[in-house]
């Protein structure tokens, strides 16, 4: 998939008004221009091992002008907030539609204006061609945006390859009055990059999971670097909140205020432009993203067992004394060793016929669910101590250190994901599992006995599984969103197990809260007004990320993996706060009473893509039916939050149905379940019941 870049969604390259300025030298830092060679220098010999040139000037700009143009920003722009699986930033409108903009509107913004001529004026792209030796750039193809970060913001990992771009650059704004501390973040990061063969011998370059390079902003700092297919990639470490024992002094520094944009070969008529040179790059971008974007570098692998035939059926259906004790041959029982194995695992609530039923029905219709509280209390216990002792263990901060010191390997590469994982460990002498995370892992869920569970509780016939435990660290951690591919569809389980509080809001905002960012005219934002502590105030309310979302894909583009998700996978707020999630199954109509440790998908209502979401948390189950085309991901985690985020992904392949479909008539199903719910015993766990 290919992203734009920092700064993105709402830049689109135009052409610039006629300006009185024919040559913007006069912007610039004092004899700056005459100095090409020196920085020329300086870019070659700045590449760090195994990454890529860049270049970093300092006091690039008369610094009253730049002043100026803060004010303008600040009194006369919008920023609308807005999150995707890529990034959370404010932004504002494209400012190439400047030039479409009234004169009395213009009158507001001659700063900006004469700022914006510079930077594209003759003078400033040949000083910059000759320093990064990428070619001719054009004057008449401008692109940039302002983007603000304010703590939690953020912008992952990619390489701005998009279209005609030549060279990306950033120019940053911040508070002139008082310098930038490397310990709030907003740092640009560079990734290095190693070449690996493909299975067809070709070489590919696939960044490593660690950036190599941080270069923290500065006002009237000019950090630039040209556009490389496969090899330019870079993010922006989140801007980090102060710490919440300290009194909230400074946050309002805390603005990471920047102008960012790209240069494009020349167009038609400029000099330099070569017919046919943006459809070749394009197609040798095209090229370079199928070559990368294939699973074969994917770290982790995955791991698929295929389940060794069919459940095994006994002459006499079982006759527990326990909670399936009604259950008949036809239904495909669980036998007593299969009960006996689950109860040390699973709150037996959810091995009771009523509740299996409740569960069968809601995921029939709704395809997914959530299930609260679904181990046992004694078990989960075990496991929440398990989880706490191994997280406040000081994890090493390089990859190779964390692999080699640890159990732990790294997901990779950082422009699909980024998590700390393990897999089933199916090596000789580990058949005993010591530790609650283990047994989890190792034990419960590979087993036949849990394949029959799930297989009563969505009436789907399982034919494989492939299990991965996830740790999702503040501050670095994160999945970027992915359609599925195959024609079959798949079962997808997510089990929470993440110990620490925080993750999701009380109640949902209210409905001007959530549709405030959407459908927004960027143009017509240019001259409204917002202030940076109203930013401030947005971003800290808007979550801390590691909540789970799957949303439709759009059906125009799902053939094309390459082109699904341009700007990133946009967010609605009460999904980024974890307040959407799945919801208890409402009241129906029949006046039965809703079980509200049974969850369900959002209402048909709420259509805007996303189909199903659940924030980190503990000792929840979610299930998800996964069909062609439907996009997952996990969002970024943000320093704020109160500890890492845990989970266990299990993917379980989905063979033909056994059951006669021939009499569901699809007229009569709802949107909404009505369920027999009539079991309130099902939301509290009996003391009796937990004490073997």
């Amino acid at each position: 998939m290919k992203r734009k870049s920092e700064d993105d969604p709402a830049t689109k390259p135009t052409k610039k008004r006629t300006s009185k300025t024919t040559n913007g030298s006069t912007q610039f830092r004092e004899g700056l221009l005459q100095q090409a060679e020196k920085y020329q220098k300086e870019y070659t010999s700045s590449e760090p091992i195994q990454s890529y040139k860049h270049g970093v000037i300092q006091a690039l700009l008369d610094p009253q002008l730049l002043r100026n143009v803060r004010a303008e920003v600040q009194s006369n722009l919008s920023f609308t907030p807005k999150e995707t699986d890529i990034y959370k930033i404010h932004q504002s409108g494209d400012l190439a539609n400047l030039d479409g903009l009234d004169d009395s509107s213009l009158k507001l913004l001659p700063s900006l204006l004469t700022l914006r001529n510079a930077l594209y004026s003759p003078a400033f792209r040949d000083f910059l061609s000759t320093v990064t030796g990428s070619g001719p750039l054009s004057g008449k193809k401008t692109d940039m945006a302002i983007n603000v970060y304010t703590p939690g913001c953020h912008l992952l990992c990619h390489d701005d390859v998009i279209g005609s771009r030549r060279v990306s650059y950033i120019l940053y704004l911040t508070d002139p009055d008082r310098p930038w501390k490397c310990e709030w973040g907003g740092a640009l990061r560079l990734y290095p990059t190693v070449v690996q063969k493909d299975k067809e011998g070709k070489e590919v370059k696939v960044p490593g999971p660690d950036s190599v390079l941080s270069i923290p902003p500065a006002f009237n700092q000019l950090s630039f670097f040209a556009v490389q297919p496969g090899e330019s990639y870079h993010d922006v470490e989140e801007v980090f909140a102060q710490s919440s024992g300290l009194k909230h002094n400074g946050d309002e520094a805390r603005v990471r205020m920047a102008i960012s944009g790209w240069y494009h070969i020349p167009q038609k008529g400029e000099n330099g432009y070569v017919k046919g040179l943006e459809e070749s790059l394009a197609e040798r971008s095209s090229l370079q993203q199928l070559q990368s974007s294939g699973d074969q570098f994917d770290m982790p692998s995955r791991d698929v067992h295929q389940y060794g035939g069919e459940p095994q059926e006994t002459d006499k259906p079982p006759q527990p004394a326990g909670p399936l004790a009604e259950q008949t041959k036809d239904e495909a029982p669980l036998s007593e060793k299969d009960l006996d194995f689950l109860l040390k695992f699973i709150a037996p609530t959810y091995l009771t016929p009523d509740t299996l039923e409740s569960v069968s029905a809601t995921f029939g219709n709704e395809c997914s669910i959530c299930l609260d509280k679904f181990l046992s209390q004694r078990f989960s216990d075990a496991l929440k101590t398990d989880i706490v002792k191994q997280e406040v263990q000081m994890l090493p901060l390089a990859t190779s250190d964390i692999e080699s010191q640890t159990s732990w390997r790294m997901a990779r590469p950082p422009y699909k994901h980024r998590f700390l994982y393990k897999q089933i460990d199916s090596g000789p002498g580990n058949d005993v599992y010591k530790s609650p995370s283990e047994m989890l892992l190792n034990e419960l869920l590979p087993s036949e006995a849990f394949r029959k569970w799930l297989q009563l509780a969505t009436g789907l016939s399982l034919t494989s599984r492939n299990l991965t435990a996830r740790r999702f660290r503040r501050g670095k951690d994160y999945t970027l969103a992915t359609g599925y591919t195959q024609n079959e569809s798949q079962l997808e389980l997510i089990m929470a197990v993440t110990p620490s509080e925080g993750w999701a809001a009380e109640e949902e905002p209210a409905a001007d809260d959530i549709d405030h960012h959407k459908d927004v005219d960027h143009a017509s934002n240019l001259t409204a007004t917002k202030s940076q502590e109203g930013m401030i105030k947005s971003s800290e309310s808007s979550g801390v990320g590691g909540y789970i979302a799957y949303m439709a894909g759009d059906e125009a583009k799902e053939d094309t993996d390459d082109d699904q998700s341009n700007d990133g996978v946009e967010v609605p707020l009460d999904v980024s706060t974890g307040a959407r999630a799945s919801k208890p199954s409402a009241q129906k109509k029949s006046g039965k009473k809703a079980d509200p440790a049974v969850y369900q998908a959002a209402d048909d209502d709420e259509d805007d893509g996303v189909l199903f979401s659940m924030p980190a948390g503990w000792n929840s189950l979610g299930l998800v039916l996964r069909d062609k085309g439907v996009m997952r991901f996990v969002k970024y985690v943000s320093q704020q939050a109160k500890g890492d985020r845990w989970d266990i992904l299990g993917e379980f392949g989905v063979g033909p149905s056994e059951e006669d479909d021939s009499d569901i008539d699809d007229n009569e199903v709802t949107s909404e379940t009505e369920i027999d719910t009539d079991f309130d015993k099902s939301t509290q766990i009996d003391s009796d019941d937990e004490s073997d």
